[in-house]
């Protein structure tokens, strides 16, 4: 009940103290369960596997060999345009139910329409309702980097008013040699899009109705907390949704138009 409190108060912390966070959330998770992996009755247990494997995929090029390595440090140089703006998306291909087998191997051009699926990511907010300032695909497994550059160019001239044109060459790729367990091949997607904002503004909203009534503030300020402390939580979390909204409008020259009805092809 008092979520939209926690994740306000929370999201006013990491805005100014942690260098990368990865948005995850329970609806997406739940989503993907229901109308991917086709699972009745998710568990906790299913939505922990989800989560452990895209995180797993992100951290692979820090514990095993590979053509083209990258550590949480490069990827957050080269995915952080400006301070506050370090929420992103996450996504992962193949999605796959725990104990269950993939019956064939992804394809490089699969694995990459899959991670970059709307539906994939793990954040109930959907990327194509912004742009993306950056974005790193993270692929495991035995493959060309050929193909893998290939496919990046091919998003991109294919999908270029989903990224912004003031950051050039705004798509990273990385190849660890070693694939997970049980899979020949996979990818995982991080993305820094304007489109996150949607979460924060529907947590916003959740947090105004109910901190206009003053309800359930007593449990907080019993503990010692302050009235004024929630007011600049929520006044923070309504900056960064104007600052997403401000980067996701702006052009090379001036103002440009976007056009949130186009479908992302591949």
């Amino acid at each position: 009940v008092v979520e939209p409190y926690n994740a306000t108060l929370s999201v006013h912390q990491l805005v100014e103290n942690a260098d990368q966070c990865f948005a995850l959330d329970n609806e997406a998770l739940y989503d993907i369960c229901f109308r991917t992996l086709k699972l009745t009755t998710p568990t906790y247990g299913d939505l922990n596997h989800l989560i452990a494997a895209a995180i797993c995929g992100t951290t692979c090029c820090l514990r095993f060999p590979g053509q083209l390595n990258c550590d949480l440090r490069k990827l957050a140089v080269n995915m952080v345009p400006f301070p506050r703006l370090h929420f992103f998306m996450v996504g992962y291909a193949p999605l796959t139910s725990r104990g269950s087998q993939q019956y064939r191997a992804l394809t490089v051009p699969e694995l990459t329409q899959q991670c970059f699926d709307a539906k994939n990511m793990m954040c109930a907010a959907d990327p194509r309702h912004g742009r993306y300032l950056t974005c790193a695909v993270l692929f495991r497994g035995r493959m060309s980097s050929k193909e893998v550059d290939e496919q990046m160019l091919n998003v991109v001239n294919k999908n270029s008013s989903y990224f912004v044109e003031w950051i050039p060459n705004n798509v990273k790729a990385s190849i660890c040699d070693i694939p997970p367990k049980g899979l020949k091949m996979a990818t995982t997607f991080v993305g820094n899009t304007t489109a996150v904002q949607e979460t924060w503004k529907r947590v916003a909203e959740q947090f105004t109705v109910m901190f206009r009534r003053k309800a359930f503030l007593h449990w907080y300020t019993g503990e010692g907390m302050d009235e004024m402390e929630f007011t600049e939580a929520e006044s923070n979390m309504n900056d960064l949704v104007s600052e997403y909204q401000q980067y996701q409008d702006a052009t090379a020259e001036e103002e440009g138009e976007f056009d949130e009805d186009e479908d992302l092809e591949m």
